[in-house]
């Protein structure tokens, strides 16, 4: 009995042991893990969202401090998160970071970034305060709901893809490097190709060709080349008529002036021709 009593004292120890470890070290966080399909529960509410890499020192600093504020984000009514950047590429071009760890506050799908100093008391000064109101929002064409930025995180999970593949080419079929832009770029021509063939679909869909029907011809009429001389030719002979009658009117004018001259002359040479024969 004393020798199995020795042996439950250190087995008693062990399992307490063993269920304080987990206890203290697996408590669970209070932050949220975003990703390229939830982050969409972002335009509802309000939140505090954090970009960090699992590499980056200053982010590890930074854990701490988050972790603290976000157990008091029950009290303050606002959703902290946080978001891998190595992980969700989509999200990280949604938000273009080119800075970590980079901190941004959302309320109601308005989004403004963090820019003050970074511990717990001014965290909870600025969702408590609402010191976000004197932070300038995000243009809604820059918003991650807009369509520019889901063409710009479409981008960023492309290139990873493509990184992605390029490896596996390399290392893993044991490709050169030259095989693998060659594929690269067989797959880029094929895809423009499809492209092309899909835009030219959906054009003829919406804007189909009309059957030209065979038009009955109108009667010929002169050309312009022919009609201008004609006018011409009409135009000249109309200015000669109006010459000629310009001219008779005239001749008939002179005429009638000259009828009552010529008489007096007559009169005057009578007279003196008869003196003359006398």
């Amino acid at each position: 009995m004393a020798h199995l009593g020795r042996l439950l004292v250190p087995l008693a120890a062990l399992v307490l042991l063993l269920w304080a470890v987990p206890g203290a070290h697996g408590r669970r966080s209070n932050v949220r893990v975003l990703t390229d399909e939830n982050w969409t529960s972002l335009l509802e509410g309000e939140w505090m969202i954090e970009f960090y890499a699992p590499w980056c020192p200053a982010c590890q600093n930074l854990q701490p401090e988050w972790e603290s504020f976000a157990e008091w984000g029950e009290d303050l009514e606002v959703k902290v998160a946080k978001v891998d950047v190595t992980e969700q590429t989509g999200l990280s071009g949604r938000f273009i970071i080119t800075a970590l760890p980079s901190i941004y506050h959302c309320k109601d799908g308005e989004f403004r970034r963090y820019l003050g100093p970074r511990t717990k008391k001014d965290f909870i000064n600025f969702v408590s305060e609402k010191e976000w109101k004197n932070v300038e929002p995000v243009s809604s064409w820059f918003g991650p709901s807009s369509v520019l930025m889901t063409t710009m995180s479409a981008l960023f999970q492309l290139s990873v893809y493509i990184r992605t593949s390029h490896s596996y080419f390399v290392h893993d079929l044991g490709l050169p490097a030259w095989g693998s832009y060659l594929v690269f770029a067989f797959a880029t021509v094929l895809s423009g190709l499809m492209l092309g063939l899909f835009m030219i679909f959906v054009a003829d869909c919406f804007c189909p060709s009309k059957r030209r029907k065979p038009q009955q011809q109108p009667p010929k009429k002169p050309s312009p080349e022919f009609s201008q001389p004609l006018k011409k030719v009409e135009e000249e002979q109309e200015a000669d008529e109006e010459d000629v009658s310009e001219e008779d009117t005239e001749n008939k004018e002179g005429a009638s002036k000259d009828t009552p001259l010529s008489g007096i002359r007559q009169r005057c040479v009578g007279p003196s021709l008869a003196t003359d024969n006398s």
